[in-house]
């Protein structure tokens, strides 16, 4: 069974002992919960001994994230766009992609490297990297 423990930026996930091979992974309140099994491994690699999960970002950032998306993309009122909209889904192009990523940074006061820019497919992945930015900028 893992354990969880708080820090600042995110909580810490250190069972005894974890496999290479991710079972489970569901979405849950903005958590990503993953599940483990031990495989019968005993001697894993240290870096498999301890992962470093970011805890989903705060409701106030996805709404915005949400808005702007929904602007840019001039998305109908009948569309749902939630964290785990994917901008692909929601019919953005990579011209779409890049607008939403500049109205992002005009709104957080924030830059995005290209290459965090273009890891961005859904809401949720948008609100994290900013939040991370937000705290980077602000230590």
């Amino acid at each position: 069974m893992a354990s969880f423990t708080g820090a600042s930026s995110g909580c810490l996930l250190s069972p005894p002992q974890l496999s290479r091979q991710c079972l489970a992974s569901t979405r849950i309140s903005g958590l990503k919960m993953v599940s483990f099994s031990n495989s019968g491994r005993t001697n894993l690699p240290l870096s498999f001994r301890s992962l470093q999960i970011s805890c989903a970002a705060k409701p106030e950032t996805i709404d915005k994230v949400c808005n702007i998306v929904r602007k840019q993309l001039a998305v109908k009122d009948d569309i749902s766009v939630t964290g785990d909209s994917e901008f692909a889904a929601l019919g953005a192009d990579s011209l779409d992609t890049v607008e939403i990523v500049m109205g992002l940074e005009e709104e957080f006061g924030i830059t995005m490297e290209e290459e965090s820019a273009q890891s961005i497919a859904t809401v949720q992945d948008a609100a994290d990297l900013i939040e991370k930015l937000i705290e980077k900028n602000s230590a």
